[in-house]
């Protein structure tokens, strides 16, 4: 795949670069900035796991089915009234969605595959209207007026917040939008208004979208609708508020903003979480790339580039705050890297940006409220080497109908405790060779503790205050001795049994060169396929501070040295880069992939695991993503007998005068009519049972 030079000229792109990983080059450039290709921002020399030493939904019924961080219940409650929200049946065990696996779908396959008895259809692409006056999709002649009144560009986060539960007639559907490949969305051209224009148009195809659904029965499919009262589009240049102990620090302050509490855009946004209170969270994750700073140890840390050359978008030409070596916006890169809440039901709340929660690359946060109520949120910081964190609120959770109660829980992240994990495994350093060879135990496994970065609003980390650790919460975890991982990517706590899962998606680089080898946790070098980290709190409680973990999955083809399926030894599917997780009504484990065909060659898919009992470990592939895509977002409504996905960057290493698919629409290449493209659309996807 070659980039056009022409849009290369749009996107200022650096040459283009090799990927050594899991992915794309294409994707590698556009998705994260490349980040493999550099050395990990993480060059502290902080403990690895061999030398760690060793230490002993709510009642709102808008809130719907379990999806992706759908639901976060109350687990071990110590109230009656909570206690009814955990459910008796041993995880992944109950009455599920029921369906043969599907074959693994080889990466040259340009559809959806889903299972016997099953269909699919789009629920919204790229570019569908969303108001009553929102232009018709024309991608030849795309604006920033028309792209802010559509649906943005590859989505990535979903939720369907099914009013009065799966089996409603009605919903709000909440996306993430993550970035965009100017190459297969415009035509090329050498005119500089057209380029500019483009950038704009890039720029309000990121963020997210709100959307209302409506169907006429239980388990039939969605239709979002046109110019529904809570349609909307958040964009790069939507207003958002800051708040936390951070909020009006001088290190958020800009010419612009010189108080430091309003901040425009939200940038990356990848996976995130549907808050008990109905509010959705999004992480602001590969935000880098879309800067150019003075070199600093600080924006070293935060991967930020010092070159227009090794920047990505030169975003800066229409928009100048993206330079933050010129006077005034020097600061402009700390108001990105946060998690952000948008209230769904409100189309004119002011989104906000919480600095409680620490700045770095979030993959997402998801809820669970502890004993006594407070709140906690878990989060990933998705780069080589870096780390896991979780936040627990200050004021506790109202779990009533009362005057002001979603009021007061909306005000739950905005002060709180930051901690951050440091694991330790529980055999002989000597065991762990490498190939992921299961030591004498017969488990990776071990326990951890959470470090204190900010507890009770004071810093516990010298020489740092409350407000630069949150601002510098990567440094300030290096300093405290956190544990360095393997891409750390979705954490979401399961709603029936409150064990967390961490998605760590791969690390390449482990046991190259001068970086750490293998270790119980990341128990291969050269790790391309990634694996599933299960996490018990103790006591079953998220407030606690300590915790054992055990290797659910070490992901690859079944049978390959190096593998591990939970102790499964029947048939499974093949896995590979674990990225995204969910659970169903039982508690099974639902994994989304980003990049299979990269690594075992075949298309990205969705996967369920049983947790528990003699199939723990049992892999079942349910469906399959079209030609260079990534599977995101999974919602699984098996009450409903529905599951949606995100599709994200499909056809991702062709052009415009050679797509690679012709996803979701499949007509005529180029062809453009009835509102229908040949050309890919990243597109909501959901699945359902044939009639």
């Amino acid at each position: 795949m070659t980039i056009a030079p022409e849009n290369r000229r749009l996107l200022g792109l650096a040459p283009q670069s090799h990927a050594r990983g899991k992915r794309s080059p294409t994707t590698c450039l556009l998705k994260c900035g490349n980040q493999c290709a550099h050395d990990a921002p993480n060059t502290t020399a902080n403990e690895y796991f061999p030398d760690v030493a060793t230490r002993a939904l709510s009642r709102r019924g808008v809130l719907g089915g379990v999806g992706a961080g759908a639901l976060a219940l109350a687990i071990a409650p110590a109230t009656p009234a909570a206690a009814g929200t955990v459910a008796a049946a041993p995880a992944g065990r109950g009455n599920g969605l029921r369906f043969s696996p599907i074959a693994p779908v080889p990466a040259t396959v340009d559809a959806v595959t889903v299972p016997d008895g099953y269909t699919w259809k789009a629920v919204i692409r790229w570019g569908d209207p969303l108001f009553d006056d929102s232009p018709e999709f024309d991608p030849a002649n795309q604006t920033r007026a028309s792209q802010e009144a559509q649906f943005g560009y590859n989505c990535d986060y979903l939720d369907i917040i099914a009013i009065g539960g799966q089996r409603g007639r009605t919903a709000l559907g909440v996306v993430n939008h993550e970035y965009t490949n100017e190459n297969i969305m415009f035509p090329p051209t050498t005119d500089p208004a057209r380029i500019e224009e483009n950038k704009r148009v890039a720029m309000a195809a990121h963020g997210l979208t709100v959307l209302e659904l409506r169907r006429q029965a239980p388990g039939q499919p969605w239709e979002y609708v046109r110019g529904a009262e809570r349609n909307r589009r958040i964009t790069a240049q939507t207003p958002f508020a800051v708040d936390g102990p951070a909020a009006g620090h001088p290190l958020l302050r800009t010419a612009a903003d010189p108080v430091g509490r309003t901040v425009l855009g939200t940038l990356n946004n990848c996976a995130g979480g549907t808050t008990p209170w109905g509010t959705v969270l999004s992480g602001e994750e590969n935000f880098n790339q879309y800067f150019v700073a003075t070199s600093t140890a600080e924006t070293r840390r935060y991967g930020i580039p010092s070159t227009v050359s090794s920047s990505g978008r030169n975003w800066w030409t229409v928009d100048p705050r993206f330079d933050a070596r010129q006077p005034g916006y020097e600061n402009e890169v700390n108001r990105f890297g946060w998690i952000v809440e948008v209230d769904p039901e409100d189309p004119t709340s002011t989104p906000v940006k919480h600095t409680a929660l620490g700045r770095f690359k979030h993959e997402g946060a998801t809820i669970r409220v502890g004993r006594g109520g407070r709140v906690v949120a878990y989060s990933g910081d998705d780069e080589r080497f870096e780390y896991i964190y979780k936040f627990v609120s200050a004021r506790t959770y109202r779990d009533d109908e009362g005057p002001g109660a979603r009021a007061h829980n909306k005000t739950l992240l905005s002060e709180g405790d930051l901690y951050v994990a440091k694991f330790t495994g529980d055999s002989p350093a000597a065991e762990i060779d490498g190939t992921g060879k299961l030591p004498t135990d017969g488990a990776f496994d071990g326990g951890g503790e959470w470090l204190p970065l900010v507890v009770g609003g004071e810093s516990k980390v010298p020489g740092m205050s409350v407000a630069e650790v949150l601002v510098l919460t990567r440094l300030a975890a290096d300093k405290v001795g956190a544990t360095k991982m393997d891409r750390p990517e979705d954490v979401e706590p399961n709603p029936v049994t409150g064990k967390v899962y961490v998605a760590l998606t791969n690390n390449t680089n482990r046991g190259v060169g001068t970086n750490a080898g293998a270790d119980e946790a990341n128990p291969r070098i050269t790790n391309r396929e990634g694996h599933v980290l299960e996490l018990t709190e103790a006591g079953n409680d998220p407030t606690a501070l300590t915790f054992g973990w055990n290797l659910l999955l070490v992901c690859g083809t079944p049978g390959r040295t190096g593998t591990y399926f939970g102790g499964y030894e029947g048939p499974v599917s093949p896995i590979s880069c674990p990225d995204n997780v969910a659970f169903d009504s039982t508690g099974a484990l639902w994994i989304s992939t980003d990049g299979q065909p990269g690594s075992i060659g075949l298309d990205d898919a969705l996967h369920r695991v049983t947790l528990e009992g003699p199939d723990r470990g049992k892999v079942e592939q349910f469906l399959a993503v079209p030609r260079d895509a990534e599977t995101c977002g999974p919602v699984i409504h098996d009450q409903d007998g529905l599951v949606f996905v995100c599709v994200q960057h499909p056809g991702e290493d062709g052009s415009w005068a050679a797509q690679r698919s012709f996803f979701p629409d499949y007509v005529a290449p180029g062809a453009l009519a009835g509102g229908n493209w040949g050309g890919p659309r990243p597109s909501v996807v959901q699945v359902y049972r044939e009639r």
